[in-house]
């Protein structure tokens, strides 16, 4: 018998597939343009296109329109639910809540409740896991709605960029300095704040020291837990992810998961190839 109650998530919180099919999770692509075509991000274009194309033309990225949410949440009536959770990056980056919100308001049919994880990424994404858990329990409706949200400030996101470059020309730059001069070759450590702005955490000098100070960060977040989620994520820079992670999992051992992969495109829009990020989630303090 299936769950009264579906998950929604959008790409932007880069819950992995492998999961996403575990648990029937109902994914809403972010959209990808360029001047000759549109992608459904992480659909019909990947990660590694976006990267290689770069330098021919910088894409922009957009919400997915009312029409498609309006879409899925037909096929998951249609499916036999009568709850969805719809859990979304930051409303500080993006108008997905936002345009969500105002579809379920005038949706017939469904009870549509929506997250605004205040983060993007798998910092997001843990949160919309977690949520697949407690439905998979049984978790009711109400109580699941109340919990969810209450997770929502035990998930960070710490990531480091090759260049500012594309957040600048992206228009995300939200509070971090634009003003960090290659000629230094600082590093910022970015994080999302209890806005969901991205903000700087730390400027370091130098590619290798930024990856250490940003594993450093990471623990000393992680160690305020005495059960957390771990996550490793990379935007083409997986041998870079592999050593922060055996450096992050050689400092901590009270995790219950690691999850581990590329970021989605639309977030790769933004940042650029270079990125490595660790994800934690508090699951008990």
């Amino acid at each position: 018998m299936k769950q009264k109650t579906a998950l929604l998530v959008d790409s932007g919180i880069d819950v992995p597939p492998s999961i996403i099919k575990e648990y029937g999770i109902y994914s809403l692509p972010l959209k990808i343009i360029y001047k000759d075509r549109e992608y459904s991000d992480g659909v019909d274009i990947q990660a590694e296109e976006v990267y290689s194309n770069l330098s021919v033309e910088i894409p922009k990225t957009s919400l997915p329109g009312a029409a498609e949410a309006i879409s899925i949440l037909d096929r998951i009536k249609a499916d036999g639910y009568e709850n969805v959770l719809a859990v979304t990056l930051s409303s500080g980056l993006s108008g997905t809540y936002n345009m969500i919100s105002l579809v379920a308001k005038d949706y017939e049919g469904l009870d549509v409740q929506v997250v605004d994880t205040k983060n993007i990424g798998i910092a997001g994404g843990m949160v919309a896991i977690r949520a697949a858990e407690y439905i998979s329990e049984g978790m009711d409706f109400e109580t699941l709605v109340k919990t969810v949200n209450e997770d929502v400030p035990d998930s960070k996101i710490f990531f480091c960029i090759s260049t500012l470059e594309y957040l600048q020309k992206g228009g995300r730059i939200g509070l971090v300095s634009s003003m960090l001069g290659t000629a230094l070759n600082l590093k910022p450590i970015i994080s999302c704040n209890e806005e969901g702005i991205y903000y700087n955490v730390a400027k370091i000098s130098g590619r290798k020291r930024s990856l250490d100070k940003m594993i450093d960060i990471a623990t000393e977040y992680a160690s305020k837990g005495k059960l957390y989620n771990l996550a490793v994520v990379h935007g083409g820079a997986a041998e870079d992810a592999e050593k922060v992670k055996e450096k992050l999992l050689s400092k901590l051992s009270k995790y219950k998961n690691v999850f581990e992969g590329q970021i989605s495109p639309a977030l790769g829009v933004h940042t650029g190839p270079g990125l490595v990020g660790i994800g934690v989630q508090i699951l008990e303090r």
